[in-house]
């Protein structure tokens, strides 16, 4: 997939894995739509793609609300048109015993994690078929393939992530729209940081960009292939 001149969005762009994406996209010649909760981060976010001499917009979004996506997906289209590239980055967890764990706590989790894809795929791929085709990247999670101690409500919403890549790709490859689910391990980010229970070596473990990069190589694959699901792990934990 050629970048350059291209629109892309990314949800939960303002730290981590998202803002490493952002700015690999950026750099690699697309143009920037952004989302996330917090005003204050978008803004930040924004003036520092601009000040990379990135073409960039945003908006604070909150992805699980049905009106509040379709009030993005509107000032996109008003302000840039049609996107090529979406990135369903956005995402949260809550970690704890499940007899701890409280159902605003998974109902939470499901709200970013899960509906949130259905909310802004929904948004945006009918500007990706009038593009003429493009790309629809899920950050997922190796989580989305196995369990761990205190991740049920986690776990539940990744492996979601993977079944609808999944389901999704099969119905849109015939409109040139590639779906790529990324399966990281463990990322250095603020997210990883808010985890009590899972605590790994911060030098041994994946950083953003490493994450952002396998994002790249999987988008300049020739258009007539697609990588669907990508795992990335650290070399050496």
């Amino acid at each position: 997939m050629e970048l350059k001149g291209k629109l892309a969005v990314v949800t939960g762009a303002t730290e981590g894995i998202g803002r490493a994406i952002a700015f690999a996209l950026g750099r690699s010649g697309a143009a920037l739509a952004i989302c996330a909760r917090t005003a204050s981060a978008v803004d930040a976010t924004v003036a520092a793609l601009k000040e990379a001499g990135i073409d960039a917009i945003g908006r604070p979004c909150d992805v699980s609300d049905a009106d509040a996506v379709a009030d993005f997906g509107r000032f996109v289209a008003r302000e840039h048109g049609d996107a090529s590239l979406l990135v369903n980055n956005a995402g949260i967890g809550h970690f704890a015993p499940f007899d701890q764990l409280t159902l605003e706590d998974w109902d939470q989790t499901m709200g970013v994690n899960v509906r949130s894809l259905y909310l802004v795929t929904r948004a945006f791929l009918p500007g990706l078929v009038r593009a003429g085709g493009g790309a629809i990247v899920n950050i997922a999670s190796l989580a989305g393939k196995n369990g761990f101690d205190g991740g049920t409500a986690y776990c539940a919403s990744k492996h979601a992530v993977l079944g609808f890549s999944k389901a999704l790709m099969l119905e849109v490859r015939k409109r040139g729209i590639r779906v790529i689910a990324v399966c990281p391990g463990s990322v250095a980010t603020p997210f990883m940081d808010k985890q009590s229970l899972m605590r790994p070596n911060r030098e041994r473990v994946l950083q953003p960009d490493d994450v952002a990069q396998a994002v790249l190589g999987a988008l300049r694959l020739p258009d007539r292939a697609m990588l669907s699901e990508l795992d990335l792990r650290p070399t050496n934990p």
